[in-house]
This record gives C-alpha cells, sequence and structure tokens, in this order.
C-alpha cells in the first residue's frame, strides 16, 4: 500500500483562520456550507465544531453527512460527533451506518456512538452488529451493550455513563 503524502497547505491555513473567527462568531449557517467542502480536512474540522456551536441543529447535517460522504474518515467523525451529542435524534442514522456503511471503521463508530448516547431504542441494532463480519465491529457493539446494561442497572446517563471507550 503507498504512503499518504502530506503536503503543507497554505491555502487551507488561510481557511482555518476564517473557520476560527467563524467559530469564535458561532456562525452555524458558515460551518453547515464547509461540510460539502472538497477538501476532506476541512469537512472533518467542520463536523467536530458543528457539533460543538450547533446543538440539537447539528443533528440533520451531520446525519446527512455520516450517510453521503464519500471519504470513510470523514464519516467516521460524524459517527463520532453524534455520539458526542448525546442525543436520541441521532441514533436513525447511526443506526444506519452500523448495518450499511461500506467500512468497518465507520461501523465501529456508529456502534460506540450508539452506546454513549446510552438509549435502549439501539440495543436491537447493537445485537445485530455481533453478528458483523468486522471483529472490530463486533467488539464495538459488545462495549456499546456493556454501557446500556450498566445504564439501565443504575437508572441514569451521566459524565459517567458517555466515557465508553471505542
Amino acid at each position: 500500500m503507498p504512503a499518504t503524502k502530506y503536503t503543507l497547505s497554505p491555502d487551507r491555513n488561510k481557511l482555518f483562520e476564517e473557520m476560527e473567527r467563524q467559530f469564535e462568531s458561532k456562525d452555524i449557517q458558515y460551518f453547515k456550507n464547509l461540510l460539502t467542502h472538497q477538501d476532506s480536512v476541512v469537512r472533518t474540522r467542520a463536523i467536530c465544531i458543528l457539533a460543538e456551536i450547533a446543538g440539537e441543529s447539528a443533528i440533520e447535517p451531520i446525519s446527512n453527512v455520516l450517510k453521503l460522504d464519500k471519504n470513510d474518515l470523514v464519516r467516521h467523525e460524524a459517527a463520532f460527533s453524534l455520539g458526542q451529542l448525546g442525543l436520541n435524534s441521532g441514533i436513525p442514522a447511526l443506526a444506519e451506518a452500523v448495518k450499511k456503511d461500506s467500512s468497518f471503521f465507520v461501523r465501529h463508530e456508529a456502534a460506540v456512538a450508539l452506546g454513549v448516547i446510552g438509549s435502549e431504542d439501539a440495543r436491537e441494532t447493537l445485537n445485530q452488529a455481533l453478528n458483523d463480519e468486522s471483529e472490530e465491529v463486533r467488539d464495538s457493539a459488545v462495549v456499546a451493550l456493556a454501557n446500556l446494561d450498566y445504564i439501565k442497572a443504575v437508572n441514569r446517563i451521566n459524565d459517567f455513563t458517555r466515557m465508553t471507550g471505542g
């Protein structure tokens, strides 16, 4: 497999400077627009920022990235961010990714994210993921299910239950 080449990008750095200004002003629409930028590094960063500043209104655009972006790492970051948001409204997109994404990398992160959210609504999907072709996805489903079991036993979701690992 050939090595990935990295080249310093002054244009990207200029864009990052603008992104930082827009982050400080919490310009949600600006970051939604960047979710389709040609540069996957920019898209990845925009997902994280959007989740941070937009809360619930980030669910739909990040879910669309999870479903439609061609880059595995970008979709992985979308799954991670949906988990970090911790909102049940992110479950449908994550469940679909666990079941259908072509990348085990994305399926793994979507399974972990379902565990982080901590809703029983994810249990069926996670049980199905125990049969995934990828050991990493199966292991991630175990981690997520263990968290659901703990949440059920103690009847609470808090900062501790959101730190599942994976």
